[in-house]
């Protein structure tokens, strides 16, 4: 019997990614998604690459009634937890929409969790609860100061995990601290496509390079980096879902907690990914330079050596993959103007 795997936002960009790589590690995968930023025309492609008829739960994770029988109708062996709202610039202007869905929906999963028996959880946590790191490459014991409203609820939501865990040592739990996904599946049945105004760069410039957009903004030319630009670490999607299918297996040989960075260890800048995803289109990208961001910091890159130790995992996708593949799901797919 393959073991079920509740997915919540499992509709989502990241999400579906990873029903795919669970489908073919050998689980069942089960979406729980309320569609808020997905959509369930994404599950038909799903049912399509994992050859699986695949069960679709619609249910928010602040509801725990509909996370009650989601876990009574389902013999559900562990959860990954990826669903939240994650833009850092709309968290600064909606807090406490961000507090109660990412915190709030935590809580109300990870109790119904406990009553359901379940203690195997990995969260998707992110790299800006490091804020503006000391250092070019952060590694988890970096200090924690996360500069953005965003940052903080995934901070909190580790914090709490953490502390149930010590009451409670049969938890068994990683936090990911990820960095900068994109890209999309090789295939182009799924990739990136958010239902609102797009707050990262490789969707904007999917939408500038099939005419849906006019430019791609540069928030910001003045930081302290080699272009002016800020640097991330961007991570192939494929790669990052991977990385959760590893961290799933070592929990079903590690109890507690454990915390790493999953990133490709190497930084680029902004200028640097338009040129990439210029190649990669066959054309130049109209760009415009604006206000730098709040929340935004110049550089954050992941140190991933423990994650290599740890789950014997890489990121192994580089930046030219990433903007093939993602021009390839939106030459493919389209991109359609969001309201703005």
């Amino acid at each position: 019997m393959r073991k079920a795997i509740l997915v919540t936002g499992g509709a989502g960009y990241i999400g579906s990614h990873l029903v795919v790589e669970l489908a073919r590690a050998g689980y069942a995968p089960i979406v729980f998604d309320n569609f808020a930023n997905s959509s369930a025309e994404v599950v038909p492609r799903l049912r399509k690459l994992t050859g699986q008829p695949l069960r679709l739960i619609s249910g928010d994770v602040r509801d725990r009634g509909a996370l009650a029988r989601a876990f009574f109708d389902n013999d559900i062996a562990a959860v990954i937890h990826c669903a939240g709202l994650k833009a850092v610039a709309e968290g600064e202007a909606k807090p406490l929409a961000y507090y109660d869905t990412n915190v709030c929906g935590a809580i109300a999963l990870v109790e119904t969790m406990a009553a359901a028996g379940v203690r195997t959880l990995v969260f998707s946590s992110s790299a800006t609860v490091y804020g503006q790191p000391d250092r070019d490459l952060v590694a988890e014991d970096a200090p924690l100061r996360p500069a953005s409203v965003y940052g903080r609820t995934k901070r909190a939501v580790e914090q709490i995990l953490e502390d149930a865990a010590a009451a409670d040592t049969s938890w068994r739990v990683a936090l990911l601290r990820y960095f900068n996904p994109a890209g999309a599946h090789p295939s182009a049945e799924i990739g990136e496509a958010p239902s609102s105004v797009p707050n990262n760069l490789v969707p904007v410039l999917c939408e500038v390079a099939v005419g849906v957009r006019a430019h791609v903004e540069v928030f910001g030319d003045d930081y302290p980096t080699h272009d002016g630009t800020g640097v991330r670490d961007y991570i192939h999607v494929t790669d990052l879902a991977e990385g959760h299918v590893a961290a799933l297996m070592h929990l079903s040989r590690q109890s507690g907690v454990t915390t790493l960075n999953l990133g490709m260890g190497r930084g680029c800048s902004v200028l640097e990914v338009i040129a990439a995803f210029e190649r990669a289109c066959g054309k130049p990208l109209r760009r415009r330079v604006v206000s730098r961001r709040p929340g935004d910091v110049a550089i954050c890159c992941a140190d991933p050596t423990r994650a290599a130790s740890v789950l014997g995992w890489r990121a192994r996708r580089d930046l030219e993959a990433i903007c093939g593949d993602a021009w390839r799901w939106a030459a493919r797919n389209g991109a359609q103007p969001a309201d703005r």
